[in-house]
């Protein structure tokens, strides 16, 4: 397995939208072991295709307090949602910064695991944010997007600034 380079925002690849996946194979299965690699050792709670720069619809989560409960959606699509909550969320390409974002409470989503087989969950709580939150990465959107301009624009300062500050 190989750790994946995970695109920083403003990166322009972040806002491309994946294309789903015709058909789970090797190749396809590598790559999700990959990306759980990545995110294990990044380290997070989630990670989409899209922020690795493959740009298909592919997300793997893992919630759990030992790491070792990959949930992986392929070509995920959302079926059903109820409820409103807001959560802090953070992003792997938006390191260190976190803020406030609505979503739904409850959502029931379809997808294909790693052997191309079809499934649907119901989540509520962590995982239906992280879920929505990937998601929206395969749609080309970042969580800061969903923020004010005016916290998009400190966001964008606050990034800057620390490229510009020696390692």
């Amino acid at each position: 397995m190989a750790k994946l380079p995970i695109l920083l925002y403003p990166d322009p690849r972040l806002h491309t939208k994946a294309i789903p996946v015709k058909q789970v194979d090797d190749k396809i299965r590598q790559l999700i072991k990959d990306m759980g690699e990545t995110m294990y050792a990044a380290p997070g709670v989630g990670l989409a295709a899209t922020q690795v720069d493959v740009h298909q619809r592919i997300i793997v989560i893992d919630q759990s307090p030992t790491r070792d409960q990959l949930h992986v959606f392929i070509n995920p699509e959302i079926v059903e949602s109820a409820g409103v909550a807001d959560c802090e969320e953070g992003c792997l390409s938006v390191p260190g910064i976190y803020d406030k974002v609505t979503r739904a409470q409850n959502i029931r989503v379809r997808a294909l695991d790693e052997r191309g087989a079809s499934f649907e969950l119901a989540a509520d709580g962590l995982l239906a944010v992280c879920i929505q939150h990937e998601m929206d990465h395969l749609e080309g959107k970042v969580f800061v997007d969903k923020l004010s301009r005016l916290k998009r624009q400190r966001i964008l300062s606050k990034i800057k600034k620390r490229q510009r500050e020696p390692a």
